[in-house]
């Protein structure tokens, strides 16, 4: 797996992929039934597989004495998507520039500019941008405009709960 440390990092190689972002603490069954549906996406499409990351956690950044424990660090994190098979990582630097970064520039620049994304998976939940101004209809917008597909994942249930970190964080602490 190729590791990528930030949009400037960026090249032509790295442009036309099939991507998902999130921060995919724990790298759970969730995130793991996103990355077999980006992976089969990108090889019928003949790209590689992408994942967009975060460093630190966005919360870990707005709300630092709130922010939820990790389920894995970092090294931990990246080790278990390159087990899951995927091709890249764009680890992205969660600061204040990020953080005040539109949804629209966000789509523009990384998306668009940097990865030449041909597909988009996203949680059901998903929001981005300042003020988490972006959603998947937004995202479908400038898909419909930029030219790639967006898809949103539902969430995995397993015995009748849906499996998430934060569910699995409360699991731990019981």
């Amino acid at each position: 797996m190729q590791l990528v440390r930030g949009s400037h990092n960026l090249r032509p190689a790295h442009r036309g992929c099939v991507a998902t972002i999130g921060n995919f603490d724990g790298v759970h069954l969730g995130h793991q039934a996103v990355f077999a549906a980006l992976k089969t996406r990108a090889q019928a499409m003949g790209l590689p597989s992408l994942v967009i990351t975060f460093e630190p956690q966005p919360l870990e950044v707005f709300r630092p004495t709130e922010a939820p424990a990790r389920l894995t660090r970092l090294r931990e994190k990246l080790a278990t998507i390159a087990d899951c098979g995927i091709d890249r990582v764009l680890l992205l630097e969660f600061g204040a520039q990020l953080a005040s970064q539109s949804a629209d520039d966000f789509i523009q620049q990384v998306l668009v500019d940097g990865l030449d994304v041909r597909h988009l998976y996203v949680g059901d939940d998903f929001r981005f941008g300042k003020g988490r101004s972006g959603d998947f209809e937004l995202l479908q917008r400038a898909g419909a405009e930029h030219g790639f597909g967006v898809e949103s994942l539902h969430s995995v249930i397993h015995l009748e709960e849906r499996v998430s970190s934060t569910g699995i964080r409360q699991a731990l602490a019981a």
